[in-house]
């Protein structure tokens, strides 16, 4: 069986040597190792043979088939045309278009709220998310006893430590150390232990804005509340500053705007009324000013705060917060 097993190995490799074209090597590789192929019947009888030497031609077997099988892909290889080996370039086709990310909405409400407060002369400043007992709530006229706390589902990580409920505590830390003028707004995330539905969820962005001087007055944050929501919604619509109460602003007051999804007449977005509430502001109290040093006698000042996501739904008619959260490609790829 070796001499049979060299002749066929023998003659093969001048068959594929001599071969013309890919198809003719398809033919010798059929003839040889097909079902039926020459070198497949003979290497069939292997098990027929005496034990003794079964080993030995059984190497010499494999080894002829790999041979082949190697001039075979090399002869193979050399008849292929180069076009028929490597993926053709059409330089006349269109060319695909690389994935354009976007812009976050949250992110483009944010950058436009604080493009507008800045052109009022107000500075950015930024502060921890893991906050301290004290700056989230005593700071700001919130002793522990002190029921505005239960307004607030705060989640603690300790018995100080807190994730921040709002973004007021980076203007104790602001006011601690400076002194008056102070004009600034701080933008952030916040943490509320809240259900979450199509108007809530347990993170949201919120945006503070404090202004301490000498002689400020309601009237003055009238004024700016006014003039940023006019430029934010690019319209003249219709506001109202209804009594309120926060502890650390007095007086206090809740802003509402005239719906911008129905102009008033009365939808589901604004349950009927006509009227939206998007902010929170007021004068800060003496209280608070005593906590960082400041004369209340000499010093007064306004704070404001308002909701990013809640401004961005009004701003783009958005009706459930959580597709801000959900990463969903189809909703971000409109922005």
């Amino acid at each position: 069986m070796k001499a049979e097993l060299e002749e066929i190995t023998k003659g093969a490799l001048k068959r594929i040597e001599n071969a013309q074209s890919p198809e003719e090597i398809e033919r010798i590789k059929l003839d040889l190792l097909g079902r039926k192929g020459r070198l497949t019947q003979l290497l069939r009888q292997l098990k027929d043979l005496p034990p003794e030497i079964r080993p030995e031609v059984g190497r010499v077997a494999n080894q002829a088939k790999a041979k082949l099988e190697a001039a075979l892909k090399e002869r193979r290889n050399s008849l292929t045309p180069l076009h028929q080996k490597r993926e053709v370039l059409d330089v006349t086709l269109p060319g695909k278009r690389p994935w354009e990310g976007s812009i976050h909405p949250l992110t483009i409400t944010l950058q436009r709220i604080v493009e507008i407060f800045y052109g009022m002369g107000f500075e950015v400043a930024e502060g921890p998310e893991v906050e301290t007992d004290y700056y989230n709530f005593e700071a700001l006229n919130m002793p522990p006893d002190h029921p505005a706390r239960d307004m607030q589902d705060t989640y603690y990580l300790s018995k100080d430590l807190l994730l921040r409920t709002h973004t007021s505590p980076v203007q104790i830390r602001v006011m601690e150390r400076s002194q008056p003028p102070i004009r600034i707004v701080v933008p952030g995330r916040v943490y509320r232990h809240e259900a979450i539905n199509a108007r809530s969820f347990t993170v949201f962005y919120q945006l503070e804005g404090l202004y301490v001087d000498e002689g400020v007055t309601f009237g003055q944050l009238k004024g700016v509340l006014t003039a940023f929501i006019n430029e934010f919604f690019a319209a003249e619509l219709p506001l109202r500053f209804r009594p309120s109460f926060f502890p650390f602003t007095e007086p206090s007051a809740e802003v509402d705007i005239r719906c911008v999804i129905c102009r008033g007449k009365g939808c589901s977005v604004c349950k009927g009324r006509g009227w939206l509430e998007i902010l929170g502001a007021g004068m800060v109290d003496p209280a608070v000013f005593q906590r960082v040093g400041y004369d209340p006698e000499r010093f007064s000042g306004y704070a404001f705060g308002l909701g990013i996501d809640r401004l961005a739904m009004l701003k783009y008619g958005i009706d459930d917060i959580r597709l801000f959260y959900e990463n969903d490609i189809r909703f971000l790829s409109q922005f």
